[in-house]
This record gives structure tokens, sequence and C-alpha cells, in this order.
């Protein structure tokens, strides 16, 4: 298992390493703990609270675990145009996954989230592929 050393070495030699290693734990452990940020911290020389304030700034950082797999919904201006909003009650009215709105800005989107607004958009019998638990841990 990777620790939290290992990700920090990995990017030490990295001009703005917080942004990188946090994203690394993000993936690694499901979450951003309070020991991983004052790990990080002592290993940039940064303070806690500065640590802290990057992981509460970004939505897709959590403190906390989630049992429960994410299913990122895009609610951008070209998915609702495309119908996303009928899609939302059917990600809501379940318990298996936790439905997150992002706003990816449709230009090929590559963030791994439902997607409605341009090529390759996903469809009403996909999301209930996701539903299904087909969906991967973010």
């Amino acid at each position: 298992m990777t620790s939290i050393a290992d990700i920090v070495a990995e990017h030490a030699h990295r001009e703005g390493p917080l942004l990188p290693i946090l994203h690394d734990v993000q993936k690694a452990f499901g979450h951003v703990s309070e020991d991983a940020m004052r790990d990080i911290a002592q290993a940039l020389n940064l303070t806690r609270a500065e640590v802290y304030g990057v992981v509460s700034f970004y939505h897709d950082f959590r403190k906390e675990a989630e049992a429960r797999p994410i299913l990122k919904l895009c609610r951008a201006e070209a998915c609702k145009a495309r119908g996303v909003d009928a899609l939302v009650p059917i990600a809501e009215n379940q318990s298996r996954v936790k439905l997150e709105a992002v706003y990816c800005l449709w230009r090929g989107c590559r963030c791994g989230c439902f997607c409605r607004g341009g090529r390759g958009s996903r469809t009403r019998v996909q999301l209930g592929h996701a539903l299904d638990g087909t969906v991967g841990r973010h």
C-alpha cells in the first residue's frame, strides 16, 4: 500500500507539489485525512492551515472517506440543453451511489462524469448501469 511519505517523495522535486500530492492522496485513500494534512504540511514546510485551506477550497477533496461510489453528473449549460435534468431524479432516488454535480465546460470532457453536452455523451441506460454498481470509486 502506498504511504503519504511515498506520495510526497514522488512529487517533492516539482515546483508547487501540493495539489499533485493531494490528488494522489485522495486517489490512494479516498480522502485527505487530518493526519495526512499534518504529514504533508510538515514534509512541504507549510502550515497545517495552508494545507487545510487548499483541501477545503477544492470540492474534489474529501476530509472523510465516502463509503459509496461517487457519480459525477455534469450540470453545465451544454448538458442542461441536452436534457441532463431528466437524469437527476433517477440518480437522486437511490442510495447506492453519492451524486455530485460537476460543471465540466464540455470540450471533449475527460473528467469521468456523466456528460450530455457533446460527442460521446452518456445515456439514461448508461446511467442505469452506473447506478447498478458499475461506476468506479473516486
